[in-house]
């Protein structure tokens, strides 16, 4: 292995480990998010309120296009993911009127 092969794979090793930690704070960040949003669904429940805000939504949708462009995160890939979460609350939400 020449030594510019093995700075290569150190350089990788150190990017993937930086890829892993990130991965873990993502998945604890959503755990985190679906515990409040559970607590929103048991309150919208206890109140007899809709398990979905679509104005709601749509400003937060919003607010994480203008996010994702400041931190030069393609927007339209933030909108797809925000809805895909906003999707799995709403389906929780409705499962606690059930």
């Amino acid at each position: 292995m020449t030594d510019a092969t093995a700075r290569a794979a150190a350089l990788l090793a150190d990017h993937r480990a930086s890829i892993d930690r990130l991965d873990a704070i993502l998945v604890y960040t959503l755990a985190e998010r679906f515990a409040r949003t559970q607590a929103v669904g048991k309150l919208k429940a206890a109140h007899d309120l809709p398990p979905s805000d679509p104005e709601r939504e749509a400003q937060q949708i919003a607010r994480l296009e203008s996010l994702a462009s400041e931190a030069g995160l393609d927007p339209d890939f933030a909108k797809k993911f925000l809805g895909f979460v906003i999707e799995e609350v709403i389906r929780h939400h409705r499962k606690h009127q059930a």
